[in-house]
């Protein structure tokens, strides 16, 4: 059975775009939620570059008392200790996969796709790209942490050993506590991978510094 493509938002700085970012939005938002941050990025010196923003499915969320919003997979525990739902994520995972390999087909190399994301998205970034088989341009992980970690050691791949990851975090965050945050990019960092790190104070959101950092760092992959 093959994978069908999420519903996305889809913004292309420019005509035929060779190099791809998939943005994954958090919990209870969707694909319109980081589409409006393209303009001030500052990529105008890019090459074009397609923005691809999915929305997850629907579902219902044990934390939010059941109730249905789109989400990556269920949680069911606000801390770092609380049963994962790893069938949800393995699901994601392949939407995720689905829309890297639609733009490989568009002809987009793995080395110009670029996965983002925030909170829930975040983790799905990390899910994802360090497990996807080819090299890929880099990952973005915003107010987010490392999910399944106790499998990443075995099911990592060695073609994005030495992905770039730019990791970032609000110092106030009542959501994602910091500390989990900290936690994932040690983890990270014993397994060999270079992490980018930054700290902003603020709370589970993203700041103008933030977003500049972010247009450094896809400027540099992506050049």
């Amino acid at each position: 059975m093959t994978q069908s493509l999420l519903d996305a938002v889809t913004i292309d700085t420019g005509t035929v775009p060779q190099r791809t970012v998939i943005w994954l939005h958090g919990l209870g938002a969707d694909g319109h939620d980081f589409a409006p941050i393209v303009p001030e990025l500052g990529l105008e010196d890019m090459p074009p570059i397609r923005f691809i923003f999915p929305h997850a499915g629907v579902m219902p969320v044990t934390i939010n008392n059941g109730m249905a919003m789109r989400a990556w997979y269920d949680i069911l525990g606000f801390n770092g200790t609380a049963r994962e739902d790893d069938v949800g994520i393995h699901h994601s995972q392949a939407a995720v996969e689905a829309l890297i390999a639609q733009e490989k087909a568009r002809g987009v190399p793995a080395r110009h796709i670029v996965l983002a994301g925030f909170s829930q998205g975040c983790a799905m970034t990390l899910q994802v790209g360090l497990r996807h088989a080819e090299r890929l341009g880099g990952l973005i992980a915003l107010s987010g942490y490392l999910p399944l970690r106790q499998t990443l050691a075995a099911e990592r791949s060695p073609a994005n050993a030495d992905v770039p990851i730019l990791q970032a975090h609000g110092t106030q965050d009542p959501v994602v506590a910091i500390q989990r945050a900290e936690t994932s990019r040690a983890l990270l960092e014993e397994l060999g991978y270079h992490v980018e790190w930054h700290t902003y104070p603020m709370p589970h959101s993203v700041c103008a510094q933030e977003i500049a950092e972010i247009g450094t760092f896809l400027k540099r992959v992506l050049a």
